[in-house]
């Protein structure tokens, strides 16, 4: 039975591995609800989640300006051309400790003034019991040895659920980046769209003058 005793000790190798990006996320979970921002700003890496928001919200606004029938194709190329500094302006008022708890906390940036469309309940990141982590670990997606893919709340829609990428730095999980949920991608894209539109109707009114 000693050959047992090698590919053993790798599966419970392994199994413990995957298991150590639930004690950071607990961690986290527990500096939220402290609202806890020194801790929040050593575990997440800034300029990583900078980018990619701004990814995300570009493409929700090309996406939303190719599907809207009142656009003339002049105007659906200033607004694809303009997305990407919106989405850049909004991406440095979001990406600080603040705002990153305060979207964790219930899956909505209360503080961005984002208006929540009714019926959606998003839901943050709640952990009060070690027993809540079997749920985000059935539902975790390894990506390779250093990166795993958390839902947030793992049974939650997927219109509806936050999706967290932790990436391990050294011998701790760091967070690196959220892919926000589809109703709130779509709000942001939407009220900056609405945005376009007054700038633009401002200035027409002016040249009119």
């Amino acid at each position: 039975m000693r050959w047992l005793a090698i590919p053993l000790a790798l599966a419970v190798a392994w199994l413990a591995f995957t298991m150590s990006p639930l004690w950071s996320l607990y961690d986290l979970a527990q500096a939220v609800r402290r609202h806890d921002a020194a801790y929040v700003e050593g575990h997440v890496n800034f300029r990583t989640l900078r980018l990619s928001l701004v990814r995300q919200i570009t493409a929700a606004m090309r996406t939303a300006s190719e599907t809207d029938p009142d656009l003339e194709p002049r105007d659906r190329q200033r607004l694809n051309d303009a997305a990407y500094g919106l989405a850049l302006a909004l991406s440095e008022t979001m990406v600080t400790p603040e705002t990153v708890m305060d979207l964790l906390a219930n899956g909505w940036p209360d503080k961005l003034d984002v208006e929540r469309p009714a019926g959606a309940h998003p839901e943050g990141l709640a952990i009060r019991g070690l027993g809540r982590l079997v749920s985000y670990y059935t539902a975790l997606e390894m990506r390779g040895f250093r990166a795993v893919v958390i839902p947030i709340p793992p049974e939650g829609s997927r219109a509806e659920r936050t999706r967290i990428r932790l990436r391990l730095r050294g011998l701790s999980w760091r967070l690196v980046d959220i892919e926000m949920a589809d109703v709130l991608r779509e709000q942001i894209a939407a009220k900056l769209s609405r945005a376009l539109a007054r700038a633009k109707i401002g200035a027409s009114a002016g040249e009119e003058r």
